[in-house]
């Protein structure tokens, strides 16, 4: 049973009419493990795509075609890497730094681009 403060969590594939699809539970069931693996070679396929993408592009002897398919293919697996982020990003605990904190970093980012 939930008590109203357990997070959803979003998994790695669509539902129906590609829906979101979540999971309610304590990140050990079966699903949660499905999702894990699943995860995780969606981030092998990016990482390994992103390989071939540099290798591709430095030869700059790509046809129109193969740049499309390229794009398209790094389309969908950029999708699948924000899915993930934004997964694990809503499962990560709340900031222990309070709004001041917030504030000092922006300032120090800021600085360092000058």
């Amino acid at each position: 049973m939930r008590n109203g403060t357990e997070a959803l969590r979003l998994l790695p594939w669509a539902g129906p009419e590609g829906k979101p699809c979540f999971l309610s539970g304590d990140g050990t069931g079966y699903i949660s493990r499905v999702a894990d693996n699943m995860e995780a070679a969606q981030l092998d396929a990016a990482a390994e795509l992103l390989d071939e993408a540099k290798c591709v592009l430095a030869e700059r002897a790509w046809t129109p075609g193969e740049l499309h398919l390229l794009a398209v293919q790094l389309t969908e697996s950029l999708g699948d890497v924000h899915r993930v982020a934004e997964s694990r990003g809503a499962r990560l605990p709340a900031p222990a730094y309070d709004e001041a904190d917030n504030a000092t970093d922006s300032l120090l980012v800021d600085q360092r681009r000058d």
